[in-house]
């Protein structure tokens, strides 16, 4: 693979890119399943076979990631008991909790533009 050069355009946009705080928290919460898993968890501790049964069209393999990715950037809380089988469960930090008002504004956006674009598109 080649290098890329530091003057190159796409490096000098990338670096404003990851600058954005914006950017940066649509990367953390981005992706097809995470949003999802968020949701499921927003008031409650689930264990990794509940999220599975919640998922059951994702991979068991595309939920440990994307958990994983949530883990590593702070949003959950993974909690492995000493228990034979293993008993792993997950819950929201305090960080990710304080995500939720945003969340729920997005939601609201969402809707209402759902709304308007569809009656725009009927007419």
């Amino acid at each position: 693979m080649a290098i890329r050069k530091s003057t190159s355009t796409y490096s000098r946009n990338e670096k404003w890119i990851a600058d954005c705080d914006l950017t940066y928290v649509i990367a953390k919460i981005g992706g097809r399943w995470k949003l999802q898993i968020l949701s499921a968890l927003e008031d409650k501790t689930l264990r990794f076979s509940d999220l599975k049964k919640t998922f059951s069209m994702m991979t068991e393999r595309m939920l440990t990631l994307q958990l994983k990715a949530l883990e590593t950037d702070g949003l959950v809380k993974r909690t492995v008991y000493a228990e034979v089988p293993a008993r792993v469960e997950y819950e929201l930090t305090p960080l990710a909790v304080e995500l939720w008002p945003v969340l729920d504004q997005l939601s609201a956006w969402g809707s209402k533009h759902r709304q308007q674009v569809g009656e725009t598109t009927a007419q």
